[in-house]
């Protein structure tokens, strides 16, 4: 039934689990999860999703995230305008729980973000001018805070998210990287998720391709060697 399900998006979430559940029990820790994406996670964002403010893990190992816990974390990734996405990462940023973002709870995680990009040799963004930045992102009925509603009222709030704490989508939204431009384009009528499915679905499954190659090179070899004796 395609109207609720999709083998694409299946395949791609499940490659992205296996990838990162390297002892393959099906179960991933803080320092799998760090890798997701070519480590475009901050430490701090992770330890969020690992404290269960967002969302309570619905297995019951310590410290442990299981696959449907993996499957809501991802889709609030690729697709942070979606409003359950929105949700589930202001209750990350949001760190006392008082149902608003302040500057200091930004500045927080844009920290770790500060000193990733002085690691990578990159030119930093000062906080003051990021925050500037955010602000005028999302235009908040005030100024001095970031509500739900002020996120859910704004087109550029998954951007904000990625400022705080992804740094690979920081770096190419700064860039404005032409291949996510033209993606847009040529399917406007796609989510992000929806996007990024298929972009990861052609990837996999051209690696997969290639390994096939490879594997059945190596029997055709192995025969050939075979064959005299």
């Amino acid at each position: 039934m395609r109207s609720y399900f999709s083998y694409e998006h299946f395949y791609v979430i499940y490659c992205k689990f296996w990838e990162l559940d390297t002892d393959h029990d099906f179960l991933i820790d803080k320092e799998n999860l760090i890798r997701y994406g070519n480590h475009a996670l901050t430490y701090r964002i992770v330890d969020r999703i690992f404290s269960q403010v967002p969302r309570k893990f619905t297995g019951k190992v310590e410290g442990k995230m299981g696959y449907e816990d993996f499957v809501y974390f991802i889709l609030a990734e690729e697709d942070k305008s979606s409003e359950p996405s929105l949700e589930y990462w202001f209750k990350c940023i949001d760190l006392d729980g008082n149902e608003v973002i302040t500057r200091n709870e930004m500045q927080f995680f844009y920290e770790e973000q500060l000193h990733r990009m002085e690691c990578m040799a990159q030119g930093p963004v000062l906080f003051e001018d990021i925050l500037c930045q955010m602000i005028d992102m999302i235009k908040p009925e005030n100024e001095s805070f970031i509500m739900l509603r002020d996120l859910k009222g704004s087109k550029l709030s998954g951007s904000v998210f990625n400022i705080l704490f992804n740094l690979n989508k920081f770096m190419a939204y700064e860039t404005r990287d032409p291949f996510l431009i033209r993606q847009e384009r040529e399917n406007p009528t796609l989510t992000e998720w929806g996007r990024f499915a298929h972009r990861e679905y052609i990837r996999l499954s051209m690696e997969d391709d290639v390994e096939d190659a490879s594997n059945g090179s190596a029997e055709v070899w192995d025969e050939s060697l075979e064959a005299p004796f």
